[in-house]
């Protein structure tokens, strides 16, 4: 099913193309020919779409590959790029604020006198924590189908204004039973958060510049760290009729509710339908991803494409990195606090100390993405080195929490500081993904599959923490040093992997007719392909 009307003076047609089978397991591409009459003169230009005959939203724009060519002034390119940065980080930055805020709500809670106020025992409050995880869980593949088939904006600003609502009620919670059930729906509404965020990312920007963007709106995390470190300071000087800790709840989930209707209004849903830009600006929009190879929406499900995802290692190495890299989140988001609180210091300084660590965060995504960017620039592959030198001061910090003397708060402090820095190896992870997939029903599924392992080890992590080894927690803290070396060894994996397949690719085309030097980019730019069906996608890592 083409994307042009059928009618007597249009037709649409298959054809075999002319590029071989990566491997025995997928058929040849195939060719969808466009005949138009103008003038009562036929003319033929020729588009490769996917296994299922249906290409990317995208190709609406355009009447022929020849049109996504027409001439752009850099000046004009960069207006446009600056004028859709305005459209798109905002809304989303602020939201991640919000996201993390949120995973420490429940932190700041615990002491502000939630677990004595509700009668928290043993592992309850653990569970707490994981239990968010658990409706992340169960919701995060239908989140992720339903944003194939639904505006992604105002999908997406509808869950946030229901999270909010989640938020707020959990201020109402009577008992351990009450609150956990609010948050295994609070985690069902937040599913679509990262996922819907790195589709957004690659709809509207190339693979290059993904990084940098998914760096800008991620560093909200660390200042969401920092702005609920101010928000737990403020609130914790509230004298009511309320306990502070619902106070919490009440505060940051009303300013979630009213952010999810801003996103609801403004935030645009393609490059294609967004009312901010002129044609012009869309099709110039549009025209900077045909290097991509990877389109922009298709809202059709396909069925060879979730096949071909099940079957790529990659996406087993997403899962395991999404596990691994959030087992410490995990830990560290819900008993941050509590470590920090152990080292002496009084409740309303502890939620100050919170500060510089989301500081810490900021500055590292951005030294990341930046430096990333810059050799990307200059022909360098290096995400994957990356990710492992921000890894480094996670494992040195880890190592510094469990074996420095406990008398030693300030080390000890520092140490916890430098856990910090993990998350810019996550965004480049998240980057990886999003670059290095293609085909809108596999970048759904292999996305899912990611924010699978997300909560896996999001849910896993908290429960290293026991209650009666508070507040050095040592197995919580090895739990930690094991799972960032067993990231480190993924990496190398993922790594090893990507260049072997391109090297492959360079020497299958270097063999045909025109080599490497004659591909036909512009016929698959827009095809809704999947990475392992172009043999035009090369992979960044």
């Amino acid at each position: 099913m083409g994307l042009f009307k059928r009618s007597a003076a249009h037709a649409d047609e298959i054809t075999p193309s002319a590029s071989p089978p990566l491997d025995s397991t997928h058929e040849k591409d195939t060719d969808i020919t466009h005949a138009e009459t103008a003038s009562a003169v036929e003319h033929h230009t020729k588009w490769k779409v996917s296994k299922a005959g249906d290409g990317d939203v995208a190709m609406a724009l355009f009447n022929s590959p020849d049109e996504i060519h027409e001439a752009i002034d850099p000046a004009e390119e960069a207006r446009v790029v600056r004028k859709i940065d305005l459209m798109i980080l905002p809304y989303l930055a602020v939201c991640y604020a919000f996201f993390y805020i949120d995973k420490t709500t429940l932190s700041y809670a615990a002491i502000f006198g939630i677990r004595d106020d509700l009668h928290l025992v043993g592992e309850e409050y653990s569970w707490l924590s994981s239990i968010f995880y658990f409706g992340f869980l169960a919701w995060a593949l239908p989140t992720n189908l339903l944003m194939q088939r639904l505006p992604i904006g105002r999908y997406l600003g509808f869950n946030i204004f229901l999270w909010g609502c989640f938020l707020m009620m959990q201020a109402a919670a009577k008992n351990f039973a009450g609150l956990a059930t609010l948050r295994a729906f609070a985690g069902a509404a937040e599913a679509c958060s990262d996922p819907s965020f790195m589709l957004i990312t690659s709809m509207w920007y190339t693979r290059r510049q993904q990084p940098i963007r998914m760096g800008l709106w991620y560093t909200a995390n660390g200042f969401g760290i920092a702005l609920g470190g101010l928000l737990g300071f403020g609130i914790g000087h509230i004298k009511g009729a309320l306990p502070s800790w619902k106070f919490e709840f009440l505060i940051i989930g009303a300013l979630c509710c009213v952010w999810g209707v801003v996103m609801f209004i403004f935030l645009p849903d393609s490059p294609i339908t967004a009312k901010g830009l002129s044609q012009r600006e869309k099709r110039i929009a549009v025209e900077r991803l045909r290097a991509n190879q990877t389109g922009v929406e298709n809202k059709h499900f396909k069925w060879y494409q979730a096949i071909d995802a099940v079957t790529d290692i990659k996406l087993y190495l997403f899962f395991f990195l999404g596990v691994v890299g959030n087992i410490p989140n995990g830990g560290i988001s819900n008993f941050g606090t509590l470590i920090i609180q152990g080292f002496g210091f009084s409740t309303l300084v502890t939620t100050l100390m919170q500060v510089p660590y989301g500081c810490i965060i900021a500055i590292s995504i951005l030294t990341c993405v930046f430096l990333n960017d810059y050799m990307g620039r200059h022909g360098r592959q290096t995400r994957c080195w990356f990710i492992l030198i921000f890894l480094c001061p996670n494992i040195a910090g880890s190592f510094g929490l469990r074996f420095l003397a406990d008398d030693n708060k300030a080390g000890r402090l520092v140490s916890y500081y430098l856990t910090g820095p993990y998350n810019a190896a996550f965004v480049m992870i998240l980057a990886m993904t999003t670059a290095n997939t293609a085909g809108h029903t596999k970048k759904v599924i292999t996305n899912a599959v990611l924010f699978l392992g997300y909560c896996t080890g999001n849910i896993a992590g908290p429960f290293f923490y026991k209650t009666n080894q508070a507040p050095q927690y040592p197995l919580g803290i090895w739990s930690m040093i094991v799972s960032h070396l067993t990231e480190v060894v993924i990496i190398l994996i993922l790594r090893f992997h990507l260049a072997r397949e391109n090297k492959r690719r360079d020497r299958i085309q270097s063999q045909m007719e025109g080599g490497l030097e004659g591909r036909d980019l512009d016929a698959t730019a827009f095809s809704d392909m999947t990475d392992r069906e172009n043999l035009n996608f090369r992979y960044l890592y």
